[in-house]
């Protein structure tokens, strides 16, 4: 965080990719994981390096452009669809990624764009993923904790 209480830019940044992540995800119905793996770390660099320019965009456009690079098929994966509850939104799960990720690149010392390929490709991101479950809303002290356990603590 920067001193007068905005967020610097690599984490505004980062929350914009986070989001953009499970935008796609939803508009294709696919884990994230599968998401993340598909865009490869080329292409995320690019959103990351870019999110500002990107926010500017329509983020139907920004996705159908990244889905169509990156040849991101239609899956069966309707987590929205399969929620009895409240449905957080793609900005509500960009923040606990964008948050998690933080914390890994600051503890392993490595890149965000490594760290957000860490977080969705750990078994963490599926349990976020299921908002029948409170595991997205939980404080993200103890996502970190999970995470670094490999395990729900």
């Amino acid at each position: 965080m920067i001193g007068n209480g905005r967020e610097s830019k690599e984490s505004n940044d980062l929350f914009y990719t986070c989001s953009l992540i499970d935008y796609i995800a939803r508009k294709t119905k696919n884990e994230r994981k599968y998401v993340v793996n598909k865009i490869g770390k080329v292409y995320l660099e690019k959103i990351y390096d870019l999110a500002d320019v990107y926010h500017c965009d329509n983020i139907d456009s920004v996705s159908d452009y990244f889905i169509k690079e990156c040849q991101i098929e239609n899956g069966n994966f309707d987590n929205v669809g399969d929620c009895r509850y409240a449905i957080p939104t793609y900005w509500d799960i960009g923040k606990v990624y964008k948050r998690l990720v933080l914390q890994v690149a600051e503890e392993e010392k490595i890149g965000a764009v490594d760290a957000l390929l860490k977080v969705y490709n750990s078994f963490l991101s599926s349990k976020i993923d299921d908002y029948n479950s409170s595991v997205y809303y939980e404080n993200p002290s103890y996502l970190f904790e999970c995470y670094k356990e490999n395990k729900m603590l």
